[in-house]
């Protein structure tokens, strides 16, 4: 069980990584005087989808609390 821990823990790792660097190039994008919108657009969509799957990595993670 520790390796599928490490596995998630590693797979939590990497999507807030390219969650950071989705924030750089979104960044970088919207400095531009004429930014791609659909380009800026589907980066925007890509971002929320990884903060969705690491939101629902993070609380699988937790283990749950017998009261």
């Amino acid at each position: 069980m520790n390796d599928t821990f490490d596995d998630l823990h590693v797979q939590l790792e990497q999507l807030k990584t390219e969650h950071r660097d989705l924030d750089d190039v979104i960044a970088r994008l919207i400095l531009d005087p004429a930014p791609d919108r659909l380009q800026l657009q589907r980066l925007k969509k890509r971002k929320l989808l990884l903060k969705d799957q690491i939101a629902k990595l993070e609380s699988g993670s937790i283990p749950d609390i017998i009261a």
